[in-house]
């Protein structure tokens, strides 16, 4: 198993060495952990209370494949999207940069190396009071690439997202961590400064802690 001492090196000291490559391989994840799915059900919830305590790489690959991860061979994810589209690009605001992440290669991308936290909502306590903050993005070119219309990409836009959110809560209930789901958010200004284009649409962004 890989869970040796890269599961429990924090995420701010390997990021912030990364050098000029601007990625980082993440272990792989769990697959066989957590609680059963019905007292996970059970204890879902919101939370509005954050520490700052940084995720391990092993706890932060756990999330990232819980939320959107590879999880068949034919590149298929544990989030279901319309004709298969995976629109969903996740990216994670963290003090050390901007990422995205890669569920092929199981990665970090470095996207921009500056903190943005602070723009991802407009109660910025919960952003900048937690080690990081996940931001499902649809992506709706990938679905009219697929001839999907416009107005029904915008439908399954917040569709495929909530089922991100989903996952994302679950794995919190299930590993004890602490997030909640916002939109309070200036979408416009957040993909302004992510720099992503308009077939990109931000509903919600979610602080995740320990």
């Amino acid at each position: 198993m890989k869970k040796m001492l890269s599961s429990f090196v924090l995420c701010s000291t390997v990021l912030s060495s990364m050098g000029a490559e601007k990625a980082v391989k993440l272990p792989e994840p769990d697959k066989l952990g957590g609680k059963p799915l019905m007292q996970v059900l059970t204890e879902r919830k919101s939370t509005r209370t954050f520490s700052d305590k940084e995720l391990s790489l092993q706890e932060l690959s756990d999330l990232l494949y819980a939320a959107t991860g590879q999880n068949r061979s034919d590149g298929r994810r544990t989030n279901p999207t319309a004709l298969n589209a995976q629109d969903v690009v996740l990216y994670i605001a963290m003090k050390e940069g901007l990422f995205r992440y890669d569920q092929a290669k199981n990665e970090l991308l470095l996207e921009q190396k500056r903190d943005i936290r602070s723009l991802c909502g407009m109660r910025t306590e919960f952003y900048t009071g937690s080690p990081l903050t996940l931001i499902p993005v649809s992506n709706i070119a990938t679905m009219k690439a697929k001839n999907i219309p416009e107005d029904k990409c915008r439908i399954f836009a917040s569709l495929h997202i909530g089922c991100v959110v989903q996952n994302i809560y679950l794995y919190a209930a299930s590993a004890g961590f602490g997030t909640v789901c916002t939109a309070s958010i200036d979408s416009a200004k957040l993909a302004e400064e992510m720099k992503l284009d308009k077939d990109h649409v931000i509903l919600i962004s979610m602080p995740f802690s320990k």
